[in-house]
């Protein structure tokens, strides 16, 4: 890709983190040994921050330029499927959280919401909220990708404190949706999503959830798999790619998100033209719009 000064690429708006505080904060965590699928999503947030060359920093819709902003990039938690290894997820993010205004963290696979949350919130996170985009609910039991929900609620965060946007028919077990029923969740399926705008959608999560602080997971196989064909349990009929960097705008806007995830993308699985890294680095590139927004 040719250099124009004139054309300035959003790998080089984000800069290595020291002591200085800024509105936006990356983080990668490597997770990828506990999950379900076998996953290279460990390999993800580099691919992703190289993905970001791709695209500028100007938004036409907003006329904005996100160089406004602050962008720092803190690294990675390396080994983080261990006991010792989600302690220090939650330190970095816990750092994080503490320098900028809103951390957003790359994964590595969806378990890395628990100890992200865990780290952001501390001790307030019963008076959190989460509100996840995903087509599986979470709820699992054991320790893996399919249970950072569980978890949390497990830790102290009540379930009714919990939104999930983009259930999806035939990804879940009637076990698990009765979990999430007795947990008190309020689940806005994907079918609901068919008739009604996403700013519709977000609001109703807003709206339920109140005032609270929240922590927003973007688990990215609630897409459709022709646009995120390196996300292992995405099925035909999610969500578009276009309706998910219109959710990640509306996340980024929203004053009450405090920290957010970005999940299960095995960039070793992508297709040639890498289209789900893509979405990824977009994803980010909306959330901060979104936070220019506000």
């Amino acid at each position: 890709m040719a250099d124009d000064p004139l054309w300035p690429r959003a790998s080089s708006w984000l800069q290595p983190a020291g002591s200085e505080r800024a509105e936006l904060g990356l983080f990668g965590v490597l997770a990828s040994e506990t999950s379900i699928s076998a996953t290279g999503a460990n390999t993800t947030p580099a691919e992703i921050r190289v993905a970001l060359a791709r695209y500028s920093t100007f938004s036409h819709s907003q006329n904005q330029d996100l160089r406004q902003l602050g962008f720092l990039d803190f690294g990675d938690s390396e080994t983080p499927d261990s006991k010792d290894g989600e302690e220090r997820t939650k330190a970095l993010a816990h750092r994080v959280s503490k320098q900028t205004d809103l951390p957003i963290a790359l994964g590595g696979d969806n378990s890395i919401t628990y100890a992200v949350m865990r780290g952001v919130f501390g001790e307030e996170l019963p008076s959190a909220g989460l509100i996840t985009l995903d087509a599986h609910h979470d709820l699992r039991d054991g320790v893996s990708n399919g249970s950072p929900v569980r978890r949390l609620i497990e830790a102290g965060l009540p379930g009714s404190s919990v939104v999930q946007i983009g259930i999806n028919d035939f990804s879940n077990s009637p076990e698990y949706a009765k979990r999430a029923k007795d947990f008190g969740i309020h689940v806005i399926p994907r079918s609901a999503l068919r008739n009604r705008s996403v700013e519709s959608v977000f609001s109703e999560a807003l709206a339920f959830l109140g005032d609270k602080k929240l922590h927003v997971d973007i688990d990215m196989d609630v897409c459709d798999r022709s646009c995120v064909p390196a996300c292992p349990a995405a099925a035909p009929g999610g969500i578009s790619a276009d309706e998910l960097r219109q959710f990640a705008f509306e996340i980024g806007k929203a004053k009450q998100v405090k920290s957010v995830d970005i999940t299960e993308i095995d960039a070793m699985a992508d297709s040639a033209d890498g289209r789900t890294v893509r979405l990824g680095a977009l994803t980010v590139l909306e959330l901060a719009s979104g936070f220019l927004a506000r």
